[in-house]
């Protein structure tokens, strides 16, 4: 009977996972076995890869306070303040998603010249970003997203309303021109680039143009997913692969189309589709198919970010060496992680790999591997 020992982590039993049950995932978990001293090995070269992130960098506010009356002056609350958080939101999720995975990180994107561009600024030096590629717009504020929640004594809290500072407005062609100059001369210093396109305005064709001419360009866009001709990757999840298509997407039959479709679309070389408690579906151009079932279906309390995390896990994985099978389930990984958390969040490699000797534990036991593949 072999024992296997990975940095930090505890002995475990690599012999009894060949008893694991062949089911409807059964070409999954038998992959799984096969990969998982390889899976360890590229979680431990996270650290070794140099990342440029190109996003809509955004500011997430999270105020909240105890409900002390109705107002006089109308018929709303009044709460006293007792806490204001502010952590990375949008594109600026993704920045440091890739910071906390321990890549070297340098964040390309555009802050307003106020104190939410000042929060990020400060968020990214404290977790040892390189911000030269953020520039100051003053024209157009820093995106923010204020949530704002209230509770009463002994109660839960509970988000109230939500407002979001924003400018539909372009930035100007001299911006959209410093952000590719700085792009064009990173390219040959990393080792991918990934775009976090939340449709913000950072992402222009200048801009799109300078990313796609590293070999390495993940794409995680919510629209415009044709902008991005002939990108390494992209990594939609269904909503977001439905509009590009145009159709709804409910069964395996128009799966499979919505991936061929979207490969014609995009000319990319692979295309991961996310489907939330359904796992993900990897296409190839040369027309295979491989489905990664969810991780964790059960302990799911927020999905806000996860796909930011997904990318991060995943981008590190590629840039360590690995096939885009073992990028994604690494991806798929780190987001069972962060789905278990409220709000806007993070992992890290040490996390990951319990987390993978956990899953394996779990997917030894018969009865449980059975429930998963319900």
């Amino acid at each position: 009977m072999t024992l296997k020992t990975f940095p930090g982590e505890r002995q475990w039993n690599v012999d009894r996972y060949e008893s694991l049950p062949m089911s409807l995932d059964a070409v999954f978990t038998a992959q799984l076995r096969q990969s998982v001293d390889r899976l360890f090995h590229l979680i431990d070269q996270f650290s070794q890869a140099k990342i440029l992130i190109v996003g809509d960098l955004t500011l997430d506010e999270f105020m909240t306070g105890q409900v002390e009356r109705v107002s006089r002056e109308a018929p709303v609350l009044i709460l006293r303040h007792e806490t204001t958080r502010q952590v990375p939101g949008g594109g600026a999720n993704a920045v440091y998603n890739f910071a906390q995975l321990g890549a070297t990180v340098k964040a390309v994107g555009l802050l307003g010249k106020d104190q939410q561009g000042q929060s990020i600024q400060q968020i990214f030096l404290d977790a040892g970003i390189d911000t030269q590629g953020v520039f100051l717009d003053p024209d157009r504020p820093t995106i923010t997203k204020t949530r704002i929640s209230g509770h009463a004594r002994q109660s839960v809290t509970q988000q109230i309303v939500r407002i979001d500072r924003k400018s539909d407005d372009l930035p100007s062609i001299d911006l959209q021109q410093q952000l590719a100059d700085y792009i064009y001369q990173q390219v040959k210093t990393v080792d991918a680039i990934v775009c976090s396109d939340y449709g913000d305005g950072t992402l222009t064709q200048p801009v799109i143009d300078a990313v796609l001419t590293h070999p390495l360009a993940i794409v995680d866009a919510q629209v415009g997913l044709d902008r991005y001709q002939k990108a390494t990757l992209f990594t939609p999840n269904l909503p977001e692969a439905e509009l590009a298509v145009g159709y709804k997407i409910t069964n395996a039959v128009t799966l499979s189309q919505a991936g061929r479709d979207l490969l014609n679309i995009t000319q990319a070389q692979q295309f991961l589709i996310t489907r939330g408690d359904q796992g993900m579906t990897l296409f190839d151009r040369d027309g295979t198919e491989q489905h990664i079932p969810a991780f964790n279906r059960t302990d799911v309390y927020d999905v806000t970010g996860a796909g930011d995390t997904v990318v991060a896990a995943l981008t590190l994985g590629l840039a360590a060496g690995a096939t885009f099978w073992e990028a994604a389930v690494l991806g798929n990984l780190a987001a069972s992680i962060v789905v278990r958390q409220f709000g806007t969040t993070t992992t890290n490699p040490n996390e990951m790999k319990a987390a993978l000797e956990a899953l394996l534990d779990e997917w030894s036991d018969p009865k449980s591997t059975n429930e998963c593949n319900r």
